[in-house]
């Protein structure tokens, strides 16, 4: 595992997030127990819980409750419900207080380094719900603050100063605007957390093929008047230029490209990864160790630019 300073907290961070979510603990608690131990073992200390469920934040604080809690990075998301049906989002001051205090309360975990305020849209975060934070900040029950999103309000969060971190969307295809996004986050010296490394349009060979490749030729009549610069599907050239070659790349799954990708951008802190078994989490966690093949970085670089 590698790791990173976690600004200027002194303290750091590995180059992969495990989250956490309820979807953790569909097996039970002792398997998410056991996967939790398998990230500790891995060289994982940092750890986001994706919803204020007192269940898992329960199962989290009692699988680290042997390390020192200085060397871990612990983060919550708030916002978003506590992950149970029916729960509605809460941007509330009383909301995201209550959910601070009832999962520091049943983990044993003393504090979070980080609060992430998931998505909040341009009108859910009133400054009494600010105000909140930075009192629970002051008191250190929450050491950070965060702001999580990809949507064009996060450009006015970011722009406001009072936030520490940015979570953000970041693959090998993310769009300039999120790209602009990071750069304004690193100039006023925040974090960076990257989620999403893998996003949907990438996750078959079908889909990568499609980006950027040329509309199929388009014929008049007779046959005539067709665009010299297409060309049609079945072209052995129709994939140059897309991200098809995610998936040629010998010894190298697309996903472990992504995510190594993302972690050799310098401003990115640490990447989220997901993962509900052991053997899911051993495959995540041996990228970190891996160098990219010569070439690739180039080569995703063109794919990038042609989009």
């Amino acid at each position: 595992m590698r790791y990173r300073p976690f600004g200027a907290s002194g303290g750091a961070v590995s180059s992969l997030t495990l989250s956490l979510g309820v979807d953790t603990l569909a097996r039970g608690e002792k398997p998410a127990h056991e996967l939790i131990y398998s990230a500790l073992e891995a060289g994982i200390n940092t750890y986001s819980l994706e919803t204020a469920d007192p269940v898992l934040a329960e199962v989290l604080g009692q699988a680290l409750c042997n390390v020192e809690r200085k060397l871990l990075n612990v983060s919550l998301k708030l916002g978003a419900g506590d992950g149970r049906k029916g729960s509605a989002r809460d941007f509330s001051a009383e909301g995201m207080t209550a959910a601070i205090d009832r999962c520091l309360h049943v983990s044993g975990l003393g504090w979070f380094d980080l609060a992430i305020l998931d998505e909040p849209g341009e009108h859910e975060l009133s400054q009494s719900s600010l105000n909140a934070l930075k009192a629970m900040r002051a008191t250190e029950r929450v050491r950070y603050l965060g702001v999580s999103g990809e949507g064009e309000v996060m450009d006015a969060y970011v722009s406001t100063g009072a936030f520490d971190v940015l979570a953000t969307p970041f693959h090998v295809n993310v769009d300039w605007r999120i790209r602009s996004r990071m750069r304004a986050a690193r100039e006023q010296d925040m974090v960076i957390l990257a989620y999403d490394y893998f996003p949907e349009e990438l996750n078959t060979e079908k889909k990568a093929a499609t980006i950027n490749r040329p509309e199929p030729v388009k014929k008049g009549l007779f046959g005539l008047g067709a665009p010299k610069l297409q060309m049609p599907k079945d072209d052995p050239l129709a994939t140059v230029g897309t991200f098809a070659f995610l998936y040629r790349t010998p010894h190298w799954t697309a996903e472990a490209i992504c995510l190594a990708h993302a972690m050799t951008d310098p401003n990115v802190a640490s990447v989220m990864v997901r993962a509900t078994d052991q053997d899911r989490l051993a495959v995540l966690a041996a990228v970190p160790e891996r160098d990219m093949p010569p070439g690739l970085s180039a080569q995703i670089e063109m794919a990038r630019v042609a989009a």
